[in-house]
Order: structure tokens, then sequence, then C-alpha cells
């Protein structure tokens, strides 16, 4: 690392980088589910369950992986918050978002779910109990009303207004509960390494995933499926989901939650842009509207003092 540009050897350091990296394959994701459903006939679930599976080995080496870390033996406490997080960040949040993705475009669908750091930003000042500042309420309105300006306008020009509805409330669900693994990331993270938490809370994920899916559903369908449905589910096992994973938690071990979240503002326009490219979803001028507004909001958000001062206390 000592050899890498100034620059990068600075966003390495503060976390900026590994946060963007993240932004990056998690805003493919909704590409790779768009494009899976276009492969096969696969739903929600059969997709997540594949998704999950073919991520569970990835998740089991980093835990392995974590070992050499020194890292103390779980205690009951800590078991049940990795599986908390684990409910909360990617069984609960990718079911929701996977539902939703089945009536609503790519790029809709994350600018809904990137209203999620104006969320952690509320959950860690109840928990904190802090009031929010009138700058954190103007950057959320900004999100608020951007999201509104880019869902009204999806809602007028879509044939099914109310599937446009239900698809943009099961994602901003999907949102809530991630915002949710995000604040409790940030605290377990005191506890234990980004690599072993990363591996155990996708590990309780995929076994959830999994658990639902063999409670409604037989395996054979899954053999049964298109190849290009394999591929895709794969993709994202891979760049959407393992690295992502791991990533973010290494970024809010130097950043912070709230930070990490913030600075993935470069998500939703890769997802835009990509859903054009490979999708050819249409991008109206109140998308781009929309999506400026979001951004900017999300650009504005900032912890409070104290919690930043807190931050640098605990560091120290």
């Amino acid at each position: 690392m000592t050899h890498l540009p100034a620059p990068l050897h600075r966003a390495l350091a503060n976390g900026s980088l590994y946060a963007v990296l993240a932004a990056l394959g998690f805003s493919f994701k909704a590409i790779f589910v768009k494009l899976a459903y276009a492969a096969g006939p696969v739903d929600a679930i059969a997709l997540l369950a594949l998704r999950m599976a073919l991520a569970l080995p990835l998740f089991a080496w980093l835990v392995w992986s974590s070992r050499s870390q020194g890292a103390a033996a779980l205690t009951l406490g800590d078991g049940l918050r990795v599986a908390l997080l684990g409910l909360f960040g990617y069984y609960l949040a990718s079911l929701f978002d996977f539902y939703g993705l089945q009536y609503i475009s790519a790029g809709l669908e994350r600018l809904i779910l990137f209203t999620y750091p104006t969320l952690v930003l509320v959950i860690q000042a109840v928990l904190q109990r802090e009031r929010p500042t009138l700058r954190t309420l103007a950057a959320m309105g900004l999100c608020y009303l951007g999201l509104g300006i880019a869902f009204v306008h999806d809602i007028g020009s879509a044939s099914g207004g109310s599937q446009v509805l239900v698809g943009a409330l099961w994602v901003f669900a999907s949102a809530v509960t991630y915002a949710l693994y995000y604040a409790g990331t940030g605290i377990m993270l005191k506890r234990m390494g980004s690599m072993r938490l990363a591996g155990l809370c996708g590990t309780a994920s995929s076994l959830m995933v999994l658990a639902h899916y063999l409670l409604v559903a037989d395996v054979a369908p899954l053999l049964q499926l298109p190849r290009a449905v394999w591929a895709n589910a794969a993709l994202m096992a891979l760049f959407s989901t393992v690295l992502p994973i791991y990533l973010v938690a290494l970024a809010i071990q130097r950043m912070g939650p709230t930070h990490t979240a913030a600075v993935g503002n470069l998500g939703p326009v890769l997802t835009v842009l990509a859903s054009w490219a490979i999708l050819s979803e249409a991008i109206s001028l109140y998308q781009v509207m929309g999506l400026a507004l979001v951004l900017f909001g999300v650009s504005r958000l900032k912890p409070a003092k104290k919690t930043e001062a807190q931050a640098s206390a605990g560091r120290a």
C-alpha cells in the first residue's frame, strides 16, 4: 500500500474507496435481477434462494479466514445480534427488494432504496436521543421531494400505476430494513472485525433465505432454471452480495455508518445509467431531476457534531 498514489492511499485509509466500490457492486444488483427475470420463469424467493445458496460458501470462507485475526468466541448475545443483522440486512431487505423489482424499473428501485441514508440518520438520532438539526431536516426534505417527483411521474406514465405503487412500497420497506442493518453494523464492528462480521451476517442471511425457500418450494425447480438465470445469480452473489457486504463493513469500520451511506452517492447514478445501457429503460427528465435532488440531499446529510466528537474520542 506504501507504493500507491497518495490520493488512492488516502481513499483506502479513510474508507471512502471501499464505500464507493460497495456502491458500485450494489448498483448492479437490480440489473442482474432484471436480467434473471427476463431469462426465465423465476420468482423473487427462488431467485433470492439461488443468489444466497451461491454466496453461502463465500461467506463461510470469510468466517474461516477471519479466525487468524484472533477473534474471541461469540457470546449468546453476540450470536443474537448477528442473527438480527442477518434478518434485517440480506434476508428481509433483499426479499422486499426482489418483490419490488417485479413491478418497477431498476432506476426507480435504486432511487427509492437510496433514501436509506436519511433513515440511518433518523435511527441514530433516536438511539442517541438527539434532535435532528435544521440542515438535516432540509436535506431529508430534498431527498423525499426528489423521490416524489420521479415517483409521481412514473405512476402517471406507467400503464399500471397501482403496480408502481406496490413495487415502490416493497422497495421502501427494503430501505427501512437495510437502514436498521447499517445502524446495527456500526455497533457490532466495535466488538469484532469487518471480515468476521460480514461473513457471519451473510451466513445467517443465507441460511434464513434457504430455510424460507425450502418451506414453500422444492429444490427441483431451481435445477431446471435456464443457464442465464444461474449465470446472473452467480454474478449477483459475487459482485453484488459478498464483495459489497465485506467492503461496506470495511468502510463503516473506518468512517461510521452515516458517512459510509452518504459516500454511496454514486450508486443510483450507476444504476440509472446501467439500466438505460443494458436494460434499455428510458430515462425521463423527471427521473434526472429527482435523482439530482436525492443525491444533493444525501450529500448534505451530516451526523451531529456530538456524534463526530464521540467517534473521535472512541478511536483515540
